[in-house]
């Protein structure tokens, strides 16, 4: 038996509102998923990971409010085709229109999307200089990216350095390593990157921070972590065999925590032959 369109009309309406529903409660689930598991991805995650820097905060409003001016042009465009589909075929316009000009939708099509540009390049620009206006550090780290592990070197705290690779019995996997950065809450923290081999890229999604680590080249960043905790990232550059497996974990701390931690670490790290000649070749500098 034929439906209407009217008929197809409501059926395509209930599973519209049934899809709409349930996606509503899989996005509510995943949002509370998520809450347990701050900087870090999670099973059937599908938004960007919860922010804690000023400078993420700032790309999440970015990106929902794009998501809301993109969601309202395809819907209008798609009302448009629908409209064109209906109104404008051969059985309901046996006689096609002649129509070749039309001065004001000319008009309208130009400007308007204009406007829309450049109402998102404002905001667009502002969030550059935020995110490459370095602020005054309270604390300065190096990560230097090699194949396949990231040394870090704290230059204002007795110039100590060590290698963080990837920890096969820790969790979660792929993402746990040997040693993490340490760094203060509350601090801005500038973190200078480079590269000793091929071309990395240090990133870390929680803090809305990725720079290259380019070998010859210091290129710098900053964050400032508002909660204290694990967080971690990846090399996002293709940089060989073993790209992979080459995490970045960020353990943000008190600063009587981070205190403590600098001076346990340099007695540790200190030991280490290769990192007291690496010390020694930077005093000697």
């Amino acid at each position: 038996m034929k439906m209407s369109m009217g008929q197809y009309g409501r059926r395509f309406g209930r599973r519209f509102l049934g899809l709409a529903f349930g996606g509503a409660a899989f996005a509510a689930g995943g949002a509370a998923f998520a809450a347990d598991e701050i900087g870090q991805p999670h099973a059937w995650g599908f938004d960007l990971q919860q922010g804690v820097t000023p400078v993420m905060e700032s790309i999440a409003r970015m990106h929902n409010g794009l998501l809301v001016v993109i969601t309202l042009i395809t819907l209008f465009v798609t009302a448009l085709l629908v409209v064109a589909m209906v109104r404008f075929n051969a059985r309901a316009n046996p006689v096609p229109s002649k129509t070749t000009h039309n001065t004001m939708i000319e008009v309208a099509w130009t400007i308007i999307p204009v406007l829309i540009l450049v109402g998102i390049a404002v905001p667009s620009f502002r969030l550059l200089f935020e995110q490459l206006d370095l602020p005054k550090a309270d604390l300065t780290v190096k990560a230097t990216g090699k194949q396949w592990y990231w040394t870090y070197t704290y230059p204002d705290n007795g110039k100590f350095e060590f290698d963080s690779l990837l920890a096969q019995d820790k969790k979660p996997r792929l993402l746990a390593v040997d040693n993490e950065l340490v760094v203060p809450v509350n601090k801005v923290v500038r973190v200078q990157v480079i590269g000793a081999d091929v071309i990395h890229s240090f990133g870390v999604p929680s803090f809305g921070m990725k720079v290259d680590a380019i070998p010859g080249r210091l290129n710098e960043t900053w964050f400032k972590a508002t909660k204290t905790g694990i967080f971690y990232g990846q090399c996002s550059e293709l940089c060989g065999r073993d790209h992979a497996f080459m995490p970045i974990a960020v353990r943000v701390v008190s600063e009587q925590e981070f205190a403590a931690w600098v001076e346990t670490a340099k007695k540790k790290f200190a030991s280490n032959p290769a990192n007291a000649v690496a010390s020694a070749a930077g005093v000697m500098q």
